[in-house]
């Protein structure tokens, strides 16, 4: 089974030669990924294996009309920092240069890989008026909720609660918690 170790969601329009160019720059074959998540959306991939020998695919799907997402796969022995690290690299400057726009990459490693959604103002449809927190009481344990590891940079931690800390449910969080993310935040 294949997991994602790292994925970049962009928007935008490729013509067919811009295409053409994001393939070969990335050395993907033009046909679909047929295992693994999402593998009906895929368009083109590559089977390899990193320096350290960890089989990977390296993968890209399209999503709606002008999304496209990067991922590289692994089979069950993650690939080692390096590798994953590279292929950051590689994906942002696929995105850069294509004049496509980062939406996020997972896992994020700085703050504008992170994909914040804005809340709904009161009223909207899709807003709700009362709030409830249904999430832990303590810091420690809210990361793997807000969908981080402990150990995830600081930088992407402080965007993710800052987004937290606008959405409707904050009104409800526990004074432990919100006095927690006062202090991570430094807004004591």
């Amino acid at each position: 089974m294949l997991r994602p170790a790292l994925r970049a969601l962009a928007h935008g329009e490729l013509a067919p030669d811009r295409l053409e160019r994001l393939l070969d720059g990335l050395r993907l074959e033009p046909t679909p990924r047929t295992e693994g998540p999402g593998a009906s959306a895929s368009t083109a991939h590559r089977a390899f294996t990193d320096a350290e020998g960890t089989p990977l695919v390296l993968d890209l799907s399209r999503v709606g009309t002008s999304g496209w997402v990067l991922t590289l796969f692994h089979g069950g022995q993650r690939p080692c920092t390096g590798t994953v690290e590279d292929h950051r690299a590689r994906f942002r400057d696929a995105v850069d240069r294509l004049g496509l726009t980062l939406v996020e990459i997972e896992p994020a490693a700085t703050a504008d890989e992170v994909h914040v959604v804005a809340p709904a103002p009161a009223g909207a449809p899709g807003a709700f008026p009362g709030a409830h927190w249904s999430l832990p009481d303590e810091l420690d344990r809210l990361w793997m909720h807000l969908g981080l590891r402990r150990d995830a940079p600081r930088e992407v931690k402080e965007v993710t609660l800052r987004a937290l800390t606008r959405a409707p449910a904050w009104s409800a969080a526990p004074v432990a918690v919100r006095r927690q993310v006062a202090e991570f935040l430094g807004e004591h």
